[in-house]
Protein backbone atom coordinates (compact mmCIF):
# COMPACT_ATOMS: atom_id res chain seq x y z
CA UNK A 1 0.00 0.00 0.00
CA UNK A 2 1.24 3.54 -0.62
CA UNK A 3 0.55 6.44 1.46
CA UNK A 4 1.99 9.43 1.19
CA UNK A 5 0.85 11.53 4.56
CA UNK A 6 0.86 15.56 4.19
CA UNK A 7 1.28 17.62 7.64
CA UNK A 8 2.23 21.00 9.01
CA UNK A 9 -0.64 23.28 7.24
CA UNK A 10 -2.45 25.68 9.58
CA UNK A 11 -3.24 29.10 9.87
CA UNK A 12 -0.56 31.92 10.70
CA UNK A 13 -0.10 35.81 9.52
CA UNK A 14 1.26 37.11 6.51
CA UNK A 15 5.07 37.37 6.82
CA UNK A 16 5.02 34.14 8.59
CA UNK A 17 6.30 30.64 7.93
CA UNK A 18 5.35 27.05 7.77
CA UNK A 19 7.46 24.13 7.39
CA UNK A 20 5.07 21.13 5.31
CA UNK A 21 6.11 17.30 5.23
CA UNK A 22 5.19 14.36 3.69
CA UNK A 23 6.08 11.08 4.62
CA UNK A 24 5.92 8.35 2.31
CA UNK A 25 5.58 4.39 3.18
CA UNK A 26 4.95 1.48 -0.01
CA UNK A 27 7.65 3.48 -2.29
CA UNK A 28 11.34 3.65 -2.78
CA UNK A 29 11.60 7.13 -1.71
CA UNK A 30 14.98 7.23 -2.99
CA UNK A 31 13.59 5.99 -6.49
CA UNK A 32 10.99 8.73 -6.86
CA UNK A 33 11.50 12.47 -7.67
CA UNK A 34 9.36 14.38 -5.22
CA UNK A 35 6.64 17.52 -5.67
CA UNK A 36 4.69 19.87 -3.98
CA UNK A 37 1.59 21.34 -5.60
CA UNK A 38 -1.75 23.39 -4.31
CA UNK A 39 -5.09 23.94 -5.18
CA UNK A 40 -6.98 27.39 -3.95
CA UNK A 41 -10.85 27.32 -4.04
CA UNK A 42 -12.00 27.54 -7.39
CA UNK A 43 -8.65 26.81 -9.11
CA UNK A 44 -6.86 24.31 -10.68
CA UNK A 45 -4.55 22.33 -8.77
CA UNK A 46 -1.42 24.32 -9.50
CA UNK A 47 2.72 23.12 -9.53
CA UNK A 48 4.53 24.69 -6.73
CA UNK A 49 8.24 23.20 -6.48
CA UNK A 50 9.88 20.04 -7.08
CA UNK A 51 12.93 17.80 -5.95
CA UNK A 52 14.55 15.14 -7.75
CA UNK A 53 15.76 11.53 -6.71
CA UNK A 54 19.10 13.32 -7.70
CA UNK A 55 18.51 16.34 -5.45
CA UNK A 56 17.46 18.95 -8.00
CA UNK A 57 15.06 21.23 -6.98
CA UNK A 58 12.85 23.77 -9.15
CA UNK A 59 10.36 26.09 -8.23
CA UNK A 60 7.06 27.88 -9.75
CA UNK A 61 8.08 32.02 -10.05
CA UNK A 62 5.31 33.18 -7.45
CA UNK A 63 7.54 30.88 -4.49
CA UNK A 64 11.03 31.30 -5.73
CA UNK A 65 12.96 32.87 -3.41
CA UNK A 66 10.43 31.79 -0.20
CA UNK A 67 10.22 28.04 -0.14
CA UNK A 68 12.40 25.98 -0.09
CA UNK A 69 12.38 22.21 -0.82
CA UNK A 70 14.01 19.79 0.46
CA UNK A 71 14.19 15.59 1.05
CA UNK A 72 15.61 12.95 3.42
CA UNK A 73 16.01 10.23 2.03
CA UNK A 74 16.96 7.93 5.33
CA UNK A 75 13.53 9.52 6.58
CA UNK A 76 11.43 8.50 3.34
CA UNK A 77 10.42 12.54 3.93
CA UNK A 78 10.23 15.36 1.58
CA UNK A 79 9.65 18.97 3.06
CA UNK A 80 8.45 22.23 2.11
CA UNK A 81 9.69 25.68 4.07
CA UNK A 82 7.71 28.35 3.73
CA UNK A 83 8.39 31.84 4.47
CA UNK A 84 7.62 35.17 4.02
CA UNK A 85 4.07 33.80 3.45
CA UNK A 86 1.47 35.95 1.38
CA UNK A 87 -2.35 35.52 1.26
CA UNK A 88 -2.09 34.26 -2.05
CA UNK A 89 -0.45 31.19 -0.95
CA UNK A 90 -3.65 29.79 0.76
CA UNK A 91 -4.52 26.68 -0.61
CA UNK A 92 -4.26 23.32 0.42
CA UNK A 93 -0.73 21.69 -0.48
CA UNK A 94 -0.30 18.22 -1.88
CA UNK A 95 2.39 16.03 -1.79
CA UNK A 96 3.23 13.72 -5.08
CA UNK A 97 5.76 10.99 -6.08
CA UNK A 98 6.54 9.75 -9.18
CA UNK A 99 9.21 7.12 -9.52
CA UNK A 100 11.80 7.77 -12.02
CA UNK A 101 11.10 5.45 -14.45
CA UNK A 102 7.71 6.56 -14.74
CA UNK A 103 6.13 7.78 -18.45
CA UNK A 104 6.53 11.51 -18.68
CA UNK A 105 2.24 12.33 -17.88
CA UNK A 106 1.64 9.14 -15.69
CA UNK A 107 0.23 11.28 -12.49
CA UNK A 108 2.36 9.14 -9.91
CA UNK A 109 1.04 9.37 -6.27
CA UNK A 110 -0.89 11.76 -3.93
CA UNK A 111 -0.97 12.60 -0.57
CA UNK A 112 -4.25 13.74 0.71
CA UNK A 113 -3.44 17.44 1.02
CA UNK A 114 -2.64 19.71 4.29
CA UNK A 115 -4.28 22.93 4.64
CA UNK A 116 -2.47 26.65 4.39
CA UNK A 117 -4.29 29.78 5.35
CA UNK A 118 -2.61 33.16 5.40
CA UNK A 119 -4.27 36.25 6.72
CA UNK A 120 -3.89 39.57 5.62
Amino acid sequence: QVQLVESGGGLVQAGGSLRLSCTTSGIIFRFNDMGWYRQAPGKQREYVASITSGGITNYVDPVRGRFTISRDNAKNTVYLQMNSLKPEDTAVYYCNARHIRLPTGAPGYWGQGTQVTVSS
